[in-house]
């Protein structure tokens, strides 16, 4: 089949896109009978908000500490508890055991 590119404007923020042959032939080999209705950004940003986040690898909370070792103030990816201690990243390489 022979495609041609096609304007389709966004049903989310009514800009006008170019619905690309080559995207055309790339949604007919995967059985996609329908058109986009959104622009890229839009259809990215739609995506980002189903899937929970903003779009980047998921963040871990960080949570504030101090070294046990230097007495520098750090941020640590879980919640401190005080029979444990707590270091830096500079600290942490210096005393972690070897593997």
């Amino acid at each position: 089949m022979n495609f041609q590119d096609k304007s389709i404007q966004c049903s989310d923020c009514g800009a006008t896109f170019t619905f690309s042959s080559e995207d055309q032939e790339f949604f007919q080999s995967k059985g996609f009978t329908n058109e986009p209705k959104r622009c890229m950004p839009c259809r990215q940003a739609r995506k980002a908000e189903r899937s929970g986040n903003d779009g980047y690898a998921t963040r871990r909370q960080m949570f504030p500490a101090t070294c046990n070792e230097c007495g520098k103030e750090t941020e640590v990816p879980f919640q401190p508890r005080s029979d444990k201690p707590v270091y830096c990243s500079d600290c942490y390489r210096k005393v972690r055991p070897l593997r």
